[in-house]
């Protein structure tokens, strides 16, 4: 048994039998020789124009026995363990739930929406009949956001926990082993429905609970500690502590903190447009052919700029996917980006966004820490009134913003909904459009074809983030609620799948310590 390092074509890569001759190669061995290549890590790289596959491999050579990997973990039966209530079915209240099995302590779920079985419908229902139900849409129900999104699993929070443990537990609920070795790895999202179904069904196997249809109204203290949560229906939920893993798009736990004067902070976050292009056209740009290889996936890109002090950036790109209507209530229109595992759309689309802090906006100084949540709604109102069709994405081909001038005609969409041209240079907030506008131009440069009059903007993209932040003390606890602990994405620590899932489990194992303190 050997590990080695190297480098592979797409036919080496994908072809057992090319992979086993290139291994030999390497090695100096007989391609009899070798029994089993496992792969340990790989990254594709196409910068230099040849495209290859840089991997990490354990090589089983001459009868050596190689024991296939146990993904299982060790929970325990919590039926009549410590509660600790969980608000929220997204990744970060999931995998809070696990990893409080694995402690022993009994998770009890909160969710405001559907089980994933049940909330597809309210999902197909929203994109025929352009109605938004407030509790079960593409940003609420079990799973979260990232159930309809390209479930990806790239993270740089490499420091907030044990990215491996995370990527197991996907795979020990149905995920292909193989996001366990590529560095930009995704399930999608006709896979994520069913790991989350298992991920239930383990977490209600071994004693936990879960309440679907109940919005969170209060939060439950005495003597400043919480004791549990009150739902709109008049239900009480106890526990020896609350977990808040409630999402970007929860503004009205913001409004509850707002009500009982909690503190809350205005937090960065950034606003721009999805940009929608062919996906063919993208292969030919990062795979510098215009007849790339078929083993090949659909080519991604990660693109970053500087305009007037504005971070501009690509945000949750889609190689073939769709752009979905994402708002969670009637009069917003926000749009979001999802593919299927496949990735198999004839469209790419990616957010590209342009940072935004409370020096941008003056004018909402006057609501403090809800300054940023309140330009963020104002912008998804303009751009709903814009289109005067509910859920209609205002689109503009790129080439007529970067001019300024209105399109004439949209190019063909992978939109789940109507488009509708609209001014989105004159829409979106200036300093966002001059940024966007530099933006591009730099983005053509470093991706020559990239501005097109074939690709399209979509807005508006402002979920990318909350513009919120709920302060919380290094033991985890919200500074003035003792018991309560904001975590994940909603609470302003966390930004995607993997980081929201390891906030939610160092949320678990604060509660125990302090427990057992």
């Amino acid at each position: 048994m050997k590990q080695i390092e190297i480098d592979l074509t797409p036919e080496q890569y994908h072809i057992e039998s090319e992979l086993f001759r290139a291994v030999a190669r390497k090695l100096d061995v007989a391609v009899g020789d070798v029994d089993r290549v496992v792969m340990l890590r790989s990254s594709l790289d196409s910068r230099r124009g040849a495209v290859r596959y840089h991997a990490s491999a354990q090589v089983y050579l001459g009868g050596e026995p190689y024991a296939e990997p146990d993904y299982s973990s060790p929970y325990r039966d919590c039926r009549s363990a410590e509660p600790v209530v969980i608000v929220g079915a997204g990744p970060a209240g999931l995998f809070a739930a696990l990893r409080a099995l694995e402690l022993g302590l009994k998770p009890i779920i909160v969710e405001r929406g559907k089980p994933v079985e049940s909330r597809k419908y309210d999902i197909a229902q929203l994109t025929r009949q352009h109605t938004v139900n407030p509790d079960s849409n593409w940003c609420f129900g079990e799973g979260g956001a990232g159930t309809y999104s390209d479930g990806k699993l790239y993270t740089r929070s490499t420091k907030r926990g044990d990215i491996g443990a995370i990527l197991r537990k996907f795979v020990e609920h149905g995920a292909d082993p193989a996001i366990l070795v590529e560095t930009h790895a995704h399930i999608g999202t006709d896979r994520l429905s069913g790991i989350i179904a298992r991920m239930r069904q383990t977490i209600e196997n071994h004693g936990g609970e879960y309440h679907f249809g109940k919005k969170v109204a209060d939060i439950s203290v005495v003597d400043g500690r919480t004791t549990g949560v009150v739902t709109t229906d008049g239900d009480v939920i106890g526990g020896r502590a609350v977990i808040l893993a409630t999402g970007h798009s929860a503004r009205d736990i913001y409004a509850l903190f707002s009500r009982h004067n909690w503190l809350l902070e205005a937090k960065p976050f950034a606003l721009g447009v999805r940009v929608e292009h062919r996906q063919s056209l993208i292969n030919s740009i990062q795979y510098h052919s215009k007849n790339p290889s078929p083993l090949l996936p659909p080519a991604a890109y990660s693109l970053t700029a500087q305009a007037d002090g504005h971070g501009v950036f690509s945000f949750c790109m889609c190689p073939g996917g769709v752009i979905v209507p994402a708002a969670t209530a009637d009069g917003q229109q926000v749009v979001n980006g999802m593919s299927n595992s496949r990735r198999n759309s004839p469209y790419a689309n990616s957010g590209i966004a342009v940072t935004v802090d409370v020096a941008d906006v003056p004018q909402y100084a006057r609501f403090g820490s809800l300054a940023l949540l309140r330009f963020q709604e104002d912008v998804e109102r303009r751009m709903a009134v814009a289109t005067k069709q509910p859920l209609a994405a205002p689109t503009q081909r790129l080439t007529d913003f970067c001019q300024r001038k209105s399109s004439a005609t949209l190019n063909p969409s992978g939109y789940m909904g109507e488009t509708v041209a609209a001014p989105l240079h004159e829409l979106l907030p200036p300093f966002v459009a001059d940024a966007l506008r530099q933006g591009f131009t730099m983005f053509d440069r470093k991706m020559h074809g990239f501005m097109t009059a074939e690709a399209s903007l979509l807005a508006v993209e402002s979920r990318t983030s909350s513009p919120v932040r709920i302060p919380r003390s290094a033991d985890g606890c919200h500074s003035q609620v003792d018991g309560l602990y904001p975590c994940g994405e909603g609470a302003g620590y966390a930004g995607g799948i993997v980081s929201s899932a390891m906030d939610g489990c160092r949320a678990v194992e604060q509660i125990y310590a302090k427990l057992n303190g």
